[in-house]
């Protein structure tokens, strides 16, 4: 193994350790069955990424309610585990951990943000429809103070439920315009109680749910935060707010920070351009932004903060990565794409790789003689989501037979991608009313 700073160990508040500063970030998998629960499939994915070399694994999206999914094929823990629920993610845990890494399920519940095949009225803080063309989100309707109070029960169980099934840690997604970042924002929260106006009341949801899963999982167990650095949106959540929720979470006692950003309306997460002019954000601007998509907010964070921080997007040098961590930017650094094709990669960055690949600048949805159409905004757009389900696909085909096909068409992806979602959506019941 080559000597690397990214081989480090690191100690967290609650005194676990991770055995690197390598995380394989988390992605969508959309394996689980249609009982939402982990499937072979999704058993095998994991096995194989532990075998990878990070020191830590961050599932995709583990809802905490049926009707409020990322997607079709999350996995869900939505009230008292039944008997092949525990068996199945008890399984899956014991492959991701079995070489001695960590393995943290993303919590979550997609608020508007739910497909209308899913749900076409999700709960949201406030009645305010996503900003999307293409009909795909349905008209949200408003959380009672019932309904919050429920939910922050639901996270708390789900986290308690995870960690008796052998997961080693839970981070609470409250980044990328899901429910959480839905609170945080003044664009997507209107309310006029206690969870509304000020920054204060917008991020009560946050710090109550928070409490309830340290309080039930106890004090020496990994609870992170994945947070946007902003939403990037104007009149949305900014990065001084987000900083002083990343202060009131270090005061709480967060063991890890993921800093990211943006929405479904802006998706700065994938370093792509929304449907509205982006709101920059300032910061020092350094470099190393040309790599790593929200390096220089972790860098203005690391200024008051103390809490370990975690940076994923866009890293694809091992010498920019080991800046990111010798400089004090980060303390991990996520791979999220390069690990859907390239497994090992942790190891193989670990053993003196210098760069990994950037499958993304070799793919396209239109043929050759259709790209004059990427000059416009919107063929862009859409061609760079479709790229998603490239990924999306490989990710299944490793899961399914242990390793990806990277001559894969974007189109051909796009088209299993969408096949996959429908099937699993046949006989679904219907969203509650």
């Amino acid at each position: 193994m080559t000597v690397t700073i990214l081989s480090e160990s690191l100690v967290l508040p609650c005194g676990a350790t991770l055995p690197n500063r390598l995380c394989k970030a988390a992605m969508t998998e959309g394996l689980a069955t249609k009982a939402g629960e982990a499937s072979d499939a999704l058993i095998q994915l994991y096995g194989i990424w532990s075998d990878g070399g990070a020191g830590l694994l961050l599932s995709g999206n583990v809802l905490i309610d049926a009707y409020h999914l990322e997607r079709p094929g999350n996995v869900v823990i939505d009230g008292v585990l039944t008997d092949s629920n525990r068996e199945r993610l008890t399984a899956w845990a014991s492959a991701a951990t079995r070489n001695g890494n960590h393995f943290w399920a993303q919590i979550s519940h997609a608020g508007r943000q739910t497909q209308k095949v899913v749900n076409p009225h999700p709960k949201a803080p406030s009645a305010v429809k996503l900003g999307l063309p293409g009909g795909q989100f349905g008209e949200p309707i408003e959380l009672s103070r019932d309904e919050i109070q429920e939910l922050v029960d639901r996270f708390a169980n789900c986290a308690d439920a995870l960690k008796s099934c052998g997961f080693t840690g839970v981070q609470i997604h409250a980044a990328h315009g899901y429910l959480m970042s839905q609170f945080l924002s003044p664009r997507s929260n209107q309310r006029t109680d206690e969870y509304g106006g000020s920054l204060e009341n917008r991020a009560r949801l946050l710090l109550e749910v928070f409490r309830a899963v340290r309080s039930r999982v106890g004090a020496d167990f990994p609870v992170a935060v994945k947070l946007n650095s902003a939403d990037f949106q104007r009149g949305g959540f900014d990065f001084e707010e987000s900083l002083q929720v990343a202060h009131w979470l270090q005061d709480e006692g967060v063991d890890l920070i993921e800093v990211s950003g943006g929405t479904y309306e802006q998706p700065k997460l994938l370093n792509l351009e929304g449907i509205e002019p982006v709101d920059e954000q300032k910061v020092a601007a350094s470099t190393l932004a040309r790599e790593a998509y929200f390096v220089d907010f972790t860098r203005a964070m690391r200024q008051t903060l103390k809490v370990p921080l975690m940076v994923t997007g866009g890293l694809r040098k091992r010498s920019a990565m080991e800046e990111v961590i010798s400089s004090g930017a980060a303390d991990v650094v996520g791979l999220g794409r390069p690990m859907c094709v390239m497994t090992d990669a942790p190891k193989q960055l670990l053993s003196g790789l210098e760069e990994l690949p950037r499958y993304e600048n070799q793919l396209s949805l239109l043929p050759s003689w259709l790209g004059f159409l990427s000059f416009f905004k919107l063929f862009r757009t859409i061609g760079a989501f479709a790229t998603q389900y490239w990924y999306y696909e490989q990710i299944a085909l490793v899961g399914e037979q242990g390793k990806a096909a990277d001559e894969l068409t974007v189109l051909s992806a796009t088209k299993k991608q969408t096949k996959r979602a429908n099937e699993w959506l046949k006989g679904r019941a219907p969203a509650p009313k």
